[in-house]
């Protein structure tokens, strides 16, 4: 049969996949594999380690020191119970995939050099391994016979090398070189020494690159029959049979444990990369950008395809495509010959082995090379994934139009969750800049469609002509009638803050989501769009199972992050139409850390104020008109505002701390409790007791901020003809911010008066909010604490079964911690009760306005960035949040 003429892939179109997840590390990704079995993806790295990030959440979660040099290869057993690595060093290792405890380590008695490839054989328990000195070995991990000991002579670490450790004239050899980090290397289970006649020298006359394991993939063989496929630096590939493993024979070495059956190609040097395998087709990546499609059966070369412009480093088959990766970056997806499950992806493809896309897949450095690749089928969603030397992991979701109606897959709830909030994002909604209001407007209107399309009666509640509308939705529970049905709203903010990028301080475009190891970044994903979208499809979710037994009314406001602007107007006009509310929930913080959830059940309040000073003189020069005898504007100001502070920082206002409660007993249990967790988790930061001051200086106490100077004309030697500075209070509950304002300005007019000064004074109060403190024991809130740990088991040492008697216990009668309580594991029986000392303008506005409770649940971890660069939000937070909620609308 001829060899049909080469496959050009030159026109093949630019078309990139959904990058759905980028996974950072910090030195070269070699080597992938994954195990949705384990829910992981396992990377070998140039430094030597596994990185093992989950499937789920993206997140890390282990990382071990496997080699003393780079992870050449990563492969798992069929059975899901190994995990192999080889390297640049002459050590296999073999661990448990789950645990990553390290179950084997296995050396040789031959110096192979570099082992690039390991396949494992089910059948025989045996494990090949192709090395660099064109050896294949093996070795049967259930084999007594060969077990040794960690310190034997024999071990690589200890024999001497006949190169490395060779002696110059004078006898003096170069030491071998040692790192700190080798000693890292966890201490195997069982170490095995491969018998010296396991080993087929000159397997290929070049490096074994790659190696897989077939079952039956040739008439030569039976079909259950197993055969080791290799291919090497000589541009050959070989099929082997798997005779029983053993020691060689050396009156008969072609049956030495493997017995050469097929040799494909020619001995050209052009170097057998990858290999991949669909039935009795294999297809071989080789140098220059070509791959060759071999037919096994009849040992025939079926076609040459050009498939990149430079080596093809990895070759995947995954749902009935051909994937391909190369030295300069780019992956391709291919057309193949298919007549079974898949034969529906090529029946719009006029050319089998077609290029349908190329993508530039890694583009982290001037010389990215794609060096490893994985397919993988997760919760019935196809993952492409690719690692390479920019140090980054790219999981690609990989959507088939072709498929017919009856194979597709619908997208996953969590997907429809993600492809909403990139959406939202996308819109500009910065309400403090004028530039922004069209993107504000349809913000608001993309919300309200969402709302609408899943199920909510929307309206949009004007605030005035220059402000942004506050979202209206309603969504009725239907099983109880509407008098007994409770009422939930869920207050929320459509804003965010600016996110300038002109000096590259973010990653990547703000407004385009994008995920990175287990994060989700975006302007506005944790602050507050992440949140409001969880909330919306909780409700949703309960609607779909029909067991949305409470009304959940959205009012989500656009001008939060600019003083809540005619919010308090609109909600005061349309309370008709809002209706009667017995609960009132809102989730727009974060946690202490990054590892324990918390409640919030306290805000300071905030009164903003600018105080001017200003001169009936113009402008002048301080060299020629400066003298003792004028008033200066800006040496008034700072005369006056220096007096609002004395010794210790204490604001010297008359009364200002009056009506400040004492700190409770119940309030001082949940302190300690905080303290105790952070100083376990942190005991290098502070101890307990300093930790707990800060804490109650930050959240239950008041303070006094001045932030900025402004003077007028420009800037050189002048006596500016005015001066103002803005400040700022953050108040507690015990004070009025109406009564703290006007004590603040009495102040600062009898300071003034005081100067005799010439100058006018004007004091102007730029906006203010009440502090909230709710009731920590009340329902919203037990009920909120029991889902919570519910949703977070690992996070607590209380099992989901008892959350609820967790919830229900008083803070401030505690027994003494035993054994196995948070006291010894570290883990509290239920979310930190903390306050907050930032402010939310609308929260005790809504519980004054609608006579109900609010409770406060913070979705976000501590380092979410949310006003900063790079805001963030973890991906799991956000599919917890969704959770939480959605037990708490059931449950209220």
């Amino acid at each position: 049969m001829a060899v049909l003429p080469t496959l050009e892939a030159s026109d093949c179109a630019e078309s990139q996949p959904e990058l759905l997840h980028s996974l950072k590390h910090s030195s070269s990704v070699l080597a992938l594999a994954v195990s949705p079995q384990h829910d992981s993806i396992y990377a070998g790295t140039q430094d030597g380690e596994i990185v093992v990030w989950s499937l789920s959440t993206f997140h890390q979660v282990q990382q071990v020191q496997a080699h003393k040099r780079s992870v050449m290869s990563l492969s798992l057993s069929p059975d899901g119970r190994y995990l192999f690595s080889s390297a640049c060093d002459p050590i296999i290792n073999v661990w448990c995939p789950r645990t990553m405890v390290r179950l084997f380590e296995i050396y040789g008695n031959h110096d192979v050099g570099d082992i690039f490839s390991t396949a494992y054989s089910e059948q025989h328990d045996t494990l090949y391994i192709g090395a660099q000195n064109m050896t294949i070995q093996w070795v049967t991990l259930s084999d007594p016979t060969i077990k040794s000991t960690p310190d034997s002579q024999r071990h690589p670490d200890r024999r001497s090398h006949r190169f490395f450790d060779s002696k110059a004239v004078g006898g003096t050899s170069t030491p071998r070189r040692s790192e700190d980090k080798w000693g890292l290397i966890p201490r195997a289970e069982t170490v095995l020494e491969i018998d010296s006649g396991s080993v087929r020298k000159f397997a290929h006359y070049g490096y074994v690159y790659c190696m897989l394991i077939a079952k039956g993939p040739t008439v030569e063989v039976n079909p259950d029959d197993e055969v080791l496929i290799s291919g090497g630096g000589d541009g050959t590939i070989k099929l082997w049979s798997l005779d029983k493993p053993g020691r060689s024979d050396s009156s008969n070495p072609q049956h030495n444990g493997l017995r050469e059956i097929m040799c494909l190609g020619t001995d050209d040097a052009e170097s057998v990369l990858s290999l991949a395998l669909d039935g009795s087709f294999l297809y071989a990546g080789k140098l220059g950008g070509i791959v060759e499609l071999w037919d096994l059966d009849t040992a025939q070369r079926l076609r040459v395809i050009k498939a990149q412009n430079h080596d093809i480093m990895s070759l995947q088959m995954g749902w009935g495509y051909l994937w391909t990766t190369s030295a300069d970056g780019w992956a391709s997806k291919f057309s193949t010959a298919h007549y079974g499950k898949y034969q529906h992806v090529s029946r719009n493809v006029a050319q089998k082995y077609q290029c349908l896309n190329k993508w530039k897949a890694h583009s982290g450095k001037e010389k990215t090379k794609i060096l490893a690749s994985a397919c993988s089928t997760y919760k019935n969603e196809r993952y492409y994934i690719t690692g390479a030397n920019d140090n980054d992991i790219c999981v690609w979701n990989i959507k088939d139009e072709a498929e017919s109606t009856a194979d597709s897959k619908s997208p996953t709830e969590d997907d429809v969750l993600l492809s909403a909030l990139n959406e939202f994002v996308s819109y500009k909604t910065v309400s403090s800049r004028p530039e922004f209001a069209e993107d504000c407007r349809k913000g608001a209107t993309y919300l309200g469609a969402l709302f609408k399309r899943m199920g909510g009666y929307v309206e949009m509640l004007s605030t005035g002509d220059s402000h942004n509308p506050v979202v209206l939705a309603k969504f009725s529970g239907k099983k109880e009638s509407a008098d007994t049905r409770k009422r939930i709203l869920f207050y929320g903010h459509y804003d965010v803050v600016p996110a300038d990028n002109e000096k590259s301080k973010w990653a990547a475009d703000p407004f385009t989501v994008r995920g990175t190891n287990g994060f989700l970044y975006g302007r506005g994903v944790s602050d507050n769009k992440g949140p409001i979208l969880a909330a919306l499809f909780a409700v949703t979710d309960l609607m779909q199972a029909q067991k949305l037994e409470n009304d959940v009314i959205f009012l989500i406001e656009g001008e939060e992050e600019s003083g809540s602007r005619g919010f308090e107007q609109a909600v005061q006009r349309n309370k008709e139409r809002i209706g009667s509310v017995d609960y009132i929930l809102l989730a727009n913080s974060y946690w202490l850390d990054d590892e324990v959830p918390c409640l919030t059940y306290g805000l300071r309040g905030v009164l903003h104020a600018t105080v001017c000073v200003d001169s009936s003189r113009p402008d002048t020069h301080s060299g020629v008109d400066g003298s003792y005898i004028n008033d200066e504007p800006l040496s008034d100001l700072t005369t006056v505002l220096s007096r609002l502070k004395g010794r210790g920082n204490r604001v010297t206002i008359p009364g200002f701390y009056d009506g400040i409660p004492p700190v409770t007993p119940e309030e001082e249990a949940r302190y300690d409790d905080i303290a105790s967790i952070l100083v376990r988790r942190s005991p290098e930061a502070a101890s307990e007791a300093e930790i707990k001051k800060s804490l109650l200086a930050r959240w239950r106490e008041p303070n006094l901020t001045i932030h900025r100077y402004n003077v007028s004309g420009p800037d050189g030697s002048l006596v500016s003809s005015h001066a103002s500075a803005h400040l700022s209070m953050r108040l507690v509950p015990g004070q009025e911010v109406n009564v703290v304002a006007m004590a603040l300005t009495l102040f600062l007019q009898r300071e003034f008066e005081s100067l005799g000064s010439e100058n006018k004074l004007k004091i102007r109060i730029d906006n203010k909010a009440e502090p909230w403190l709710g009731d920590p024991t009340n329902y919203i809130f037990r009920t909120l604490c029991t889902a919570v740990v519910e949703a977070w088991p690992e996070r607590f040492e209380t099992s989901s079964g008892a959350a609820q008697d967790a919830c229900s216990e008083e803070d401030g009668d505690k027994k003494a911690p035993s054994e196995g309580s948070a006291a010894s594991t570290g883990k509290p029986k239920k979310p930190l009760y903390i306050r907050e000392g930032g402010s939310i303008p609308a929260i005790r506005f809504l519980e004054k306005e609608f006579g109900a409770p609010a409770a406060h649940l913070p979705c976000g971890r501590a380092s979410d960035a949310a006003h900063l660069d790079n805001e963030r939000m973890s991906l799991i937070n956000l599919v917890k949040a969704r959770e939480i909620f959605g037990k708490v609308f059931a449950r209220l």
